[in-house]
């Protein structure tokens, strides 16, 4: 297998693009990435793209080849394949993407991300989100996708000893890095106050809890480290890319509180890259929802269970401590396009271990995770990356 390396990134603004098409916004974050890794259209060998829900949103369900016909490539014959996964769908293509290039079957490959989920009402857009849990066991009995992450965080709470004002604290912190991030969603702060007196969406959680839909696409240019210095001056290399699975139904799972998908693939990535989660200084990890940012930290191995809560009130993943968690705003303010998600991540960690991050900027960082969730963990994505010579 060969070592793989981000080449280039690109990403457009996420919030609500009504004036723009997701044919648009697809293409333009894709050019960004190919323009960043210095590699024309003509070096390119296959394209993967993440995308949840494009049939209920779009009424168009092939949606692959489409982004390389608006872009001119369509005369190029060009493999070109969408993956889904719920939330996970771009980190998913993501993992695809990688497995090309390090197996040889490809050299360049694009891997994207893109949903348009302004565009329908509010409730159509909550259908889509459910459409991740399982439909059988959850959905057709009334749960939705936050009602799902509330029964979590309800048993969290029982269990630990968590408290709404250490989920509000997560919340705080997605709203304080979100402001400095140009491209965020959402650029306001919050107060623990404003997230304690929100509307309630799912008791616990109040509207402050719950990451927005979104309108936005990512991209990324992979290709075989050993070629990485003719495009960029700062390699960034996926030391591992890993894939985990559980059931879809909570009532299924032996603890409802552990995502044993992520807690596996955290720990099969870690293995494979000779790693561990002291090695780690920035994360982007799934926040859709507070509380599954909390059993994100303890899953992916960063604190032990149940301690999230009083370790993040502590500031000891919001830069007073050793790992800082989603400088980018994460999903909670820089946005929830479902398909964008997972290779936005990876977006941002590459501009972190390249010192291009702006204001959000950690300092001294040598290696980073993303990890992205599908529905309430039936799949969960983890990639670690690190600054990398060939």
């Amino acid at each position: 297998m060969r070592e793989v390396a981000v080449l280039g990134t690109g990403m457009t603004r996420f919030g609500e693009l009504w004036d723009r098409s997701f044919r648009e916004i697809g293409i333009e974050a894709g050019l960004q990435a190919l323009v960043d890794a210095k590699l024309s259209s003509k070096d390119l060998s296959a394209l993967y793209l993440g995308s949840m829900a494009s049939g209920p949103l779009l009424d168009q369900e092939h949606i692959a080849p489409l982004i390389l016909d608006y872009a001119g490539l369509a005369g190029r014959h060009l493999p070109a394949i969408r993956i889904e996964g719920g939330g996970a769908s771009g980190a998913l293509a993501l993992h695809q993407g990688y497995l090309a290039v390090a197996s040889g079957q490809y050299d360049y490959v694009v891997v994207g991300g893109a949903e348009k989920l302004t565009d329908v009402p509010d409730t159509t857009g909550n259908q889509i989100a459910s459409a991740s849990a399982d439909h059988e066991w959850e959905v057709v009995f009334g749960a939705t996708l936050p009602a799902l992450w509330a029964l979590i965080a309800r048993r969290h709470m029982h269990q630990y000893g968590t408290t709404p004002e250490q989920l509000a604290q997560v919340a705080v912190h997605a709203h304080a890095m979100g402001a400095k991030n140009p491209l965020a969603h959402y650029r306001n702060r919050l107060t623990v106050a404003q997230v304690l007196g929100a509307s309630r969406v799912a008791e616990p959680l109040g509207m402050f809890d719950c990451a927005p839909l979104s309108d936005g696409a990512a991209a990324v240019v992979l290709g075989p480290l050993s070629e990485a210095k003719r495009h960029t001056d700062t390699p960034i290399r996926i030391a591992a890319s890993s894939v985990a699975t559980d059931t879809m139904a909570l009532q299924h799972r032996r603890d409802p509180t552990v995502l044993e998908s992520t807690r596996v693939a955290a720990q099969n990535a870690f293995r494979a890259a000779r790693l561990t989660p002291s090695d780690v200084q920035v994360a982007e990890i799934h926040d859709g929802y507070t509380i599954s940012a909390l059993v994100a930290l303890e899953d992916l191995g960063f604190v032990e269970k149940g301690q999230a809560g009083p370790a993040f009130e502590r500031g000891e993943f919001t830069g007073r401590g050793r790992l800082m968690m989603n400088p980018s705003g994460g999903l909670k303010a820089q946005g929830r396009p479902f398909g964008a998600v997972g290779v936005a991540q990876v977006v941002e960690i590459v501009r972190q271990l390249r010192g291009a991050a702006g204001d959000r900027q950690v300092p001294n960082v040598r290696v980073g995770l993303t990890h992205d969730v599908g529905g309430t963990g039936a799949t969960s994505v983890v990639h670690l990356l690190e600054r990398g010579e060939p």
